[in-house]
């Protein structure tokens, strides 16, 4: 449970600014859309799609790496990691049954199966987006656990995007339709209070004396 004497605390080590920007953002955040990238090779998919979660207000993304180890590099996510909640997994399967388990429709995104087009597409439950490895796309696993298929429309030669500017798209696309809706999208004010304490200690560099004197 997040203790808002900590926070009052802690706040007095930001600036009057900063704060204001943490309350600002986590107005525009969600966790009603999430993202979760299955097996994506290249580092820079990876971080590029967890920067784009943040520049959108995506709150948690879900990183499933079975084939290819650790994919996420600081570096290219520019720092996007401080803020988004990052979530791994060692399998699809287990990744599939926590967002299930947590009431999300599970959307896999790909062009090659008679997918819904993306400004067709209707948001009324919570959404996570699937998206696979660059060459072979998502596994059968999860296009066999989707509730639905979502694909960008395209009007050139070439078949498909890069995997994080596909992520890219579809994020811009279905966080506007999402804050224009009359769902319940907000995070709660219990999360925004723990969010707004992660990132306050996230943004002190001696933060681990300030606790101890707070603590002591």
């Amino acid at each position: 449970m997040t203790d808002p004497k900590l926070l009052t605390y802690l706040e007095g080590f930001i600036s009057p600014e900063r704060k204001n920007r943490f309350l600002e953002i986590l107005e525009k955040r969600t966790k009603y859309v999430t993202v979760a990238i299955e097996d994506v090779f290249q580092f820079h998919n990876t971080s590029a799609i967890i920067r784009s979660c943040e520049v959108f207000g995506i709150q948690e993304a879900h990183v499933i790496e079975s084939r290819f180890g650790k994919r996420l590099d600081k570096n290219i996510a520019m720092g996007a990691q401080q803020w988004v909640d990052v979530h791994r997994y060692d399998d699809s399967k287990d990744c599939l049954a926590r967002l299930k388990g947590d009431g999300y429709q599970i959307i896999a995104t790909t062009p090659h199966i008679d997918s819904c087009l993306l400004q067709d597409f209707q948001i009324n439950t919570k959404l996570a987006l699937f998206f696979g490895t660059e060459k072979e796309g998502l596994s059968n696993e999860v296009i066999h656990a989707a509730d639905g298929f979502l694909k960008i429309p395209m009007v050139g030669f070439t078949e498909s995007l890069n995997v994080s500017v596909s992520a890219a798209i579809l994020l811009q696309v279905l966080t506007e339709k999402l804050r224009k809706s009359k769902l319940s999208w907000q995070l709660t004010e219990k999360e925004k209070l723990e969010k707004r304490l992660d990132w306050t200690k996230k943004s002190i560099k001696s933060i681990e004396e300030i606790l101890k004197r707070y603590h002591s």
